[in-house]
């Protein structure tokens, strides 16, 4: 099939890769236009560009989708589908109007449970038991389209949204490359979403990152799981703001919220609102994630210290 490829980050990436891969002819990458990023601040491309580079696919960068001269330009290469995968640019009806079969969806979750832009995040935070990849046919709103296709993926007790990401982004090249499979063969079946399940996966901001010790130890594990690798879980130690990257419930007896209970090369044992969650890996602002053990070579912790908000004003 021709297909217009809209996405950005490796999860789109990934799918982009299965659609070569498949032998279908990508007329078209759109991806979002270069970002400053790192100390540096350089310009940075996307991963989805750095792969059609490499495969040598035509590439269009827009700052949005609305003036007629994009628009045109799409309709020109008279595209049979657009796949879209966390793109970041709205499209508006005249652009899902041009492909001949409609514009397809990469969402991972199972819809119509966290709609919207960070489902892998809400999912874990949630403590849900599962989540999967739909393919959707887009339409105006917000991730409501009509199913095309789903498959659903257990969360293991000790998923981060990094571990959880890169299975889904598999997930979701296998899931495109079959549902345009039977879109080819006439066999894939549309399922109207129902409104009565759907909830939304708000955008993460980086206040919710920081760790408030009276919540139950569970609660907090997933904190820290849901914010693997962005923003980081974070704390306060003596003034100091610690990022957490890996921690465990553990049994035994509490103590104050915060609490420091023991200290050993396992780990750093701290009370929550209930429960004990074991600190495993940190990083101190300008260092690299640690292990515990490597951590306590240069850095001291005592039992009855105290982690503490952060007070960035």
């Amino acid at each position: 099939m021709k297909i217009i490829f809209a996405g950005t980050p490796i999860f789109a990436a990934t799918a982009l890769e299965g659609l070569i891969h498949a032998g279908h002819q990508i007329v078209m990458v759109l991806t979002q236009p270069d970002r400053p990023a790192g100390r540096g601040m350089r310009m940075v491309a996307s991963a989805v560009k750095v792969l059609a580079q490499q495969q040598h696919l035509a590439i269009l960068q827009p700052l949005t989708l609305r003036t007629p001269e994009i628009q045109a330009q799409l309709e020109a290469l008279r595209a049979d589908v657009m796949i879209v995968a966390a793109y970041g640019l709205i499209l508006p009806q005249a652009v899902l109007d041009i492909p001949s079969q409609g514009c397809l969806n990469i969402h991972a979750s199972i819809l119509p449970r966290w709609r919207g832009a960070a489902p892998i995040q809400r999912a874990l935070l949630a403590g849900d038991g599962g989540t999967g990849i739909t393919i959707m046919r887009m339409d105006a709103g917000l991730d409501t389209g009509n199913i095309l296709l789903q498959h659903e993926m257990k969360i293991a007790p000790d998923d981060s949204t990094q571990s959880l990401h890169d299975r889904l982004s598999l997930l979701g090249a296998l899931s495109i490359v079959e549902a345009l499979a039977q879109l080819e063969q006439g066999k894939l079946v549309s399922v109207v979403q129902n409104e009565t399940e759907a909830c939304y996966a708000t955008k993460i901001t980086k206040a919710e990152a920081e760790i408030d010790w009276r919540l139950p130890a569970e609660q907090i594990d997933r904190v820290v799981r849901a914010f693997n690798p962005t923003p980081g879980a974070y704390t306060s130690f003596q003034g100091m703001v610690l990022k957490i990257w890996q921690a465990k419930i553990i049994a035994g007896e509490s103590g104050q919220p915060g609490e420091i209970v023991a200290v050993s090369r396992e780990g750093i044992v701290v009370a929550c609102g209930s429960g004990l969650l074991q600190v495993e890996m940190l990083q101190k602002p300008g260092g690299r994630k640690m292990n515990v053990a490597d951590f306590l070579t240069g850095n001291n912790f005592h039992p009855g210290e105290c982690f503490t908000p952060v007070n960035f004003s």
